[in-house]
């Protein structure tokens, strides 16, 4: 089991990006916005199972009240001008999404978007960026937390992938996995998941009220146990971060979260 689960989510991963990559110009305009080659793509279809994951999970973060997404480059590039973002579809479907100074952005629902067959498309080059959830409740200091809103970003996460890959491969995941669940399983007793800040971490502290418990990290990485129920939504992750990082950095961190 300790070998399968890194093939699994490799397959996960390779089999996502593979289908996210499916693009062809429709229209002049489309073919405007992919005049850099080989866009950033995303399935609109992906992203509307994220959006129906966040209302059935709301539950979990109720203080957050859209779900955002943000625009973020990938591991060891410059940090570039941000891209512009849009839907594009068939038949010379367009609607543009405005994307604020930090990458963040909103992606409404739209039938006519679903009827156009509609990705997300960037007017970069694809692999420079990621495009992934954001869940954050108002009110915490940067380096904190909030587990609930942990639990529902990785629901939305793990419904865009389920979407966006074939059928086969969820069900080899499941039966690997040997849950449905993907945020909640455990494997020796441990997260199936790390979340990932923009620093490296010296700790991470579960607090919830009196009690706590100390998080296994490494590097800018950090497991928190989605699954186990004794712990409450309103349970906090703080971060302490290295003090190289706490010089040189601001704090923040990704939303992506790796199985």
């Amino acid at each position: 089991m300790r070998a399968l689960l890194p093939i699994t989510c490799a397959m996960l991963l390779g089999a996502g990006a593979a289908a996210a990559q499916t693009s062809k110009p429709d229209s002049p305009e489309e073919i405007k916005v992919n005049a850099m080659r080989d866009p950033e793509v995303r399935k609109y279809e992906a992203i509307v199972a994220g959006l129906d994951a966040f209302d059935d999970y709301h539950r979990m973060a109720p203080a957050v009240s859209v779900l955002r997404f943000r625009i973020e480059p990938r591991g060891g590039a410059d940090k570039p001008v941000l891209p512009a973002a849009r839907l594009g579809g068939d038949d010379g479907f367009s609607l543009a999404l405005a994307v604020d100074a930090d990458g963040m952005f909103t992606v409404p629902r739209s039938q006519p978007a679903l009827d156009a067959n509609s990705e997300l498309v960037l007017n970069q080059k694809r692999r420079r960026y990621r495009v992934t959830p954001v869940v954050r409740s108002p009110g915490l200091p940067d380096q904190v937390r909030r587990l609930g809103d942990l639990r529902l970003e990785c629901r939305v996460q793990v419904a865009i992938i389920k979407e966006e890959i074939p059928l086969w491969v969820v069900l080899a995941a499941n039966t690997l996995l040997r849950t449905r669940d993907w945020c909640g399983f455990t494997f020796e007793g441990k997260s199936g998941f790390t979340f990932r800040h923009t620093h490296a971490l010296r700790a991470a502290v579960l607090v919830d009220g009196n009690r706590s418990a100390l998080l296994e990290t490494e590097g800018n990485g950090f497991r928190v146990p989605l699954g186990d129920t004794s712990w409450s939504d309103d349970t906090l992750v703080e971060l302490e971060l290295e003090p190289a990082a706490e010089i040189t950095g601001t704090a923040g961190e990704t939303p992506r979260t790796e199985p």
